[in-house]
């Protein structure tokens, strides 16, 4: 199940799905991700691999740079089936599709732009394991290129930790080609418009923060404190079936991963109190224009931005303000008596 039905089953429920993941499914992850070193050569492990410790781990962007960690282009046949693999088991089979979709953008972009279209490539995703992975010590893995950043923490005992998630998209809409008619994030545009489009006047006046766009996303990689106090309107000020499409909304971000974790992101949000949750937006309420939104509570931080390229060009990001990069999991960790680990060997 996806999307709406899910999240209302979880939400109406009021219990966790999970409280934690179960030990077979860390088990999967930790076997892929060992499934994938093992097909490498010394030299290709000596460069996918670090020590969880290593400050690498929080080095996050979307941008098209030179990244540490193998990336596809440089990995064998074997290899690069290891990888997406690994993606595969701790995604949902939506959100594989999409990151596939957003890495397929990039083959878009070399052939739609005339001057630096060959800076664009699809192979230039690399991907990353962080310490040893299994069920002793914290570890994790990232995905990452141009308009994808996928962070998994898995601390032993606790749920994994997902956050910061990036997908972009550019064009947000392809309008010629092969992949005509390729919307790799419309639900994400559609359910945050639609959203923001039933508000009444009076919830309007509180949910625009700006008449224009921002431009892009606010906090992104060097500004994990931009956004500290929420804007917008609460959601203790929507009727039942506005918060219904706030919750489709946020369970779109958290049903990309597998579908027990996000049910335990589900409960923990629900925990916190969905009334503490705020919806703002900036930008015209019409498609094709420029537009932003965010959803800000205590456990979850999202933005949205589609302003480039004539808005055709989406950014979207995911955070647990006080859990990127398992923040409180690994504190909790440490607090009961686990020193932080060696460098792994390489």
């Amino acid at each position: 199940m996806h999307g709406a039905v899910v999240a209302g089953a979880v939400w109406a429920s009021g219990a966790p799905a999970l409280a934690q993941v179960a030990a077979a499914e860390r088990a999967a992850m930790a076997g892929a991700a060992t499934a994938f070193l093992s097909t490498l050569s010394v030299e290709a492990r000596r460069r996918a691999r670090f020590a969880f410790e290593d400050k690498e781990r929080l080095n996050w962007h979307y941008v098209p740079r030179r990244r540490e960690g193998l990336p596809l282009k440089d990995m064998a046949a074997g290899s690069r089936t290891a990888a997406h693999e690994l993606m595969k088991v701790s995604l949902s089979a939506v959100g594989y599709d999409k990151a596939a979709n957003v890495i397929t953008l990039e083959g878009v972009l070399r052939q739609l732009e005339m001057f630096g279209g060959l800076l664009r490539d699809p192979d230039n995703y690399a991907l990353t394991v962080f310490g040893s992975p299994g069920p002793g010590a914290p570890w994790g893995w990232r995905m990452e290129g141009h308009h994808l950043s996928l962070n998994f923490t898995l601390v032993p005992g606790k749920p994994i930790a997902v956050t910061p998630t990036f997908f972009g998209a550019n064009p947000a809409e392809v309008r010629s080609g092969p992949s005509k008619g390729l919307r790799a994030l419309a639900r994400e545009e559609d359910l945050g418009r639609e959203l923001a489009r039933g508000m009444d006047e009076g919830q309007r006046r509180r949910m625009v923060i700006a008449a224009q766009s921002l431009g892009d996303i606010v906090q992104g990689p060097g500004r994990t404190e931009a956004l500290t106090t929420p804007a917008g309107v609460p959601v203790a000020d929507l009727d039942g079936a506005q918060r219904e499409r706030l919750v489709r909304l946020v369970s779109e971000y958290a049903l990309n991963m597998r579908a027990d974790v996000a049910d335990e992101e589900l409960r923990r949000l629900r925990a916190a109190g969905l009334e503490r949750v705020h919806f703002a937006w900036a930008g015209s309420l019409d498609r094709g224009q420029a537009h932003y939104y965010r959803i800000h509570g205590p456990t979850v931080l999202i933005e949205l931005d589609n302003t480039q390229n004539d808005a055709n060009h989406v950014h979207s990001v995911w955070h647990d303000p006080k859990n990127d990069f398992g923040a409180d999991l690994l504190r909790a960790h440490y607090d009961h008596g686990h020193g932080p680990r060696r460098r792994a060997s390489l």
